[in-house]
Order: C-alpha cells, then sequence, then structure tokens
C-alpha cells in the first residue's frame, strides 16, 4: 500500500499547485471587466493633459505618445495626475516604449511609476524624490552596480514613508521588495506593465512579447497604502540616455468587500508600510532579489483545503479499489 499513499500525496500536491497557479493567474484583469478610472486614466489622443495632469522638465505631449526624456544626456521629465486617488482597491496598466540608439550597456536610466502623497517633486530617483511617501515601481534600464549579478533591464518595487533613501549607486537592492528582469529596450511593439492593488497584496505582471500574456514579476502581502496619493511617471538620462516614452496609464478599479472594521477606517490616515517575513536589506544576499511575505487569505485557504479534501477523497477511493481487487485476487487461492 505504500506506493498507493506515495501516488495520492504527489497527486494532491500537484492539485495544490493547479489551484494556486490559478488564483495567480486569475489575480490580473483583462481591463474590461473592471471598471476604468478616467479621471486617472491617460490615453490617446491626452485631452486630459492640462486639465486632468501635469507635466514637467523636459516631458513632451504628441498625438501618439507622451515622451518623458528624448534620447539625450542629462534629461528629466515627468507627468502626474492632477486628482488624488480615494481607491481602496486598484490595478493600474501603464503601456510604454524604451527606445534609443545606445547600443548593450550604453544605455539608461530608466522609468518610475508612482503613487505617491507629492507630486512633480524633482529629485534623483529618476526625476524624483528620494524620500518620498507611497509606492514606486522603477523599470531600470542600467546598472550602476559593478558588483551586480542581475541581468538589465530590471523591474523593481519599493514602498517608503519617507525614512528610506533610495540607493541608485546600488540600484535600490537594499529598499527593493522584488523584483525581475525584463527585455523591454528597443522591442518593436509597445510594452506593458499592470500594478494591482487590493486587500493588501501589491502584484506586479508584464507583458513584454507582445502575446497578450501576463507574467507575474512581484507578488507581496503585507503591503498598506493609504488613500488620496496621486499616480505619476517619471524618467532620466544621464551621461547615457533613451527615449522614455509612457502610450497610456489606465486605472481600473476593483470591486473588493472589506470588513466593517476596514471600511469605517480612514484610510488617508495610513502610513505606507510592508509587513515581511525578512526584511529588504535581505535581498543584498539574494541573487533574484525576489521573496515572498505573504499570509494567505480567507478564501485561499479554503480553495486549499477543499483541494486537500479532494485529494484525501481521490486517495480513499484508489485505496478502496486496489484493496478490493487483492481481495479478489487472494480468494482465487482458497
Amino acid at each position: 500500500m505504500i506506493p498507493i499513499f506515495s501516488s495520492c500525496r504527489s497527486f494532491t500536491v500537484l492539485l495544490l499547485l493547479l489551484f494556486e497557479l490559478c488564483l495567480v493567474c486569475c489575480d490580473i484583469t483583462d481591463g474590461n471587466t473592471e471598471h476604468l478610472k478616467r479621471e486617472h486614466s491617460l490615453t490617446k489622443p491626452y485631452q486630459g493633459v492640462g486639465a486632468q495632469w501635469d507635466f514637467s522638465g523636459s516631458t513632451l505631449v504628441t498625438s501618439s505618445y507622451v515622451r518623458l526624456t528624448p534620447d539625450e544626456r542629462s534629461k528629466q521629465g515627468s507627468i502626474w495626475n492632477i486628482v488624488p486617488c480615494y481607491l481602496k482597491d486598484w490595478e493600474m496598466h501603464v503601456q510604454f516604449k524604451v527606445h534609443g540608439s545606445g547600443k548593450k550597456n550604453l544605455h539608461g536610466d530608466g522609468i518610475a511609476i508612482w503613487y505617491t502623497k507629492e507630486r512633480l517633486h524633482p529629485g534623483p530617483v529618476f526625476s524624483n524624490n528620494a524620500h518620498f511617501y507611497g509606492l514606486a515601481v522603477f523599470i531600470d534600464t542600467y546598472s550602476n552596480d559593478d558588483a551586480t549579478d542581475r541581468s538589465f533591464p530590471y523591474i523593481s518595487a519599493m514602498v517608503n514613508n519617507g525614512s528610506v533613501s533610495y540607493d541608485h549607486g546600488k540600484d535600490g537592492r537594499s529598499s527593493e521588495l522584488g523584483g525581475c528582469s525584463a527585455e523591454i529596450r528597443n522591442r518593436e511593439h509597445d510594452t506593458y506593465l499592470a500594478i494591482r492593488y487590493s486587500k493588501g497584496r501589491l502584484t506586479i505582471m508584464v507583458d513584454v512579447d507582445d502575446r497578450n500574456e501576463w507574467k507575474e514579476c512581484i507578488d507581496i502581502g503585507g503591503v498598506r497604502l493609504p488613500t488620496g496619493y496621486f499616480f505619476g511617471a517619471s524618467a532620466a538620462t544621464g551621461d547615457l540616455s533613451d527615449n522614455h516614452d509612457i502610450i497610456s496609464m489606465k486605472l481600473y478599479q476593483l470591486m473588493v468587500e472589506h470588513t466593517p472594521e476596514e471600511e469605517n477606517l480612514d484610510w488617508t490616515k495610513i502610513e505606507p508600510s510592508v509587513s515581511l517575513l525578512k526584511s529588504p536589506k535581505d535581498n543584498i544576499d539574494d541573487p533574484t532579489g525576489n521573496f515572498r511575505g505573504t499570509p494567505l487569505t480567507g478564501w485561499k485557504v479554503f480553495l486549499l483545503l477543499l483541494c486537500a479534501l479532494l485529494g484525501i477523497v481521490v486517495c480513499a477511493v484508489v485505496g478502496a479499489v486496489v484493496f478490493q481487487k487483492r481481495q479478489e485476487r487472494n480468494k482465487r487461492f482458497y
């Protein structure tokens, strides 16, 4: 009977993995089933620029794209939504393009997508303030750390309450929540980034192969972000350069139920923070920089228990069938 239980155990594990994969894949909206919030979205022909969006620095608005920086040295540009966002659960889809004449390792610096307390606050971090309040997602195209073993371009995320400074020289490694490499530069097609924040969970997905398929980059729980912050995008070049173009930024409201305690909470007073199983500084010794500190939500626990119960039932049925066949075989020897 030992092989039977071993097979059942493997079958149960496979079921659990399949269900967890489905949960991750279903987390990201297709952009149609949710509610587009136009006051927080930037789309062609960019009629909201000036009324709902401000831009600064080298930013150039055309009919086809918003160019944050041209392919020239020492440029900085940004674009910011002037309407504060009071959604508790949301998802931002960013369509962008990074391209230029620079060859391998001779281009920079990258794009940052922001959800922060302050807007139009110039600084050294991709043209924004280093001591920000809120969330930043960095699309870094150039490695400043000679000792790094990561492949660039590299996408990472950081939550800050103003107490930590993004370390540009180390590509923000000591403060990041996780990240992934993504070949986004000089593609013949546009590339996409999805940032989802719901029920304290931050999920970041990318689509860089023009297959209309999201791939997970970061997935972490225990994230606390307030309402009333602003969305924005910024980019910078240094000695090396690139064209950094935003094609669209579309924000969707996620319809999520909250407990009465959560509904009565003043979300504007929440301090940006992350509850992790280990400190972001541990990423210094982690070549991938990718880890999870994610508690299971109630419905995921229910599904996992259901999968486990299903596995036990299957094992019991298989065991009963095998036992019956052995009994019948033994009877033939009497």
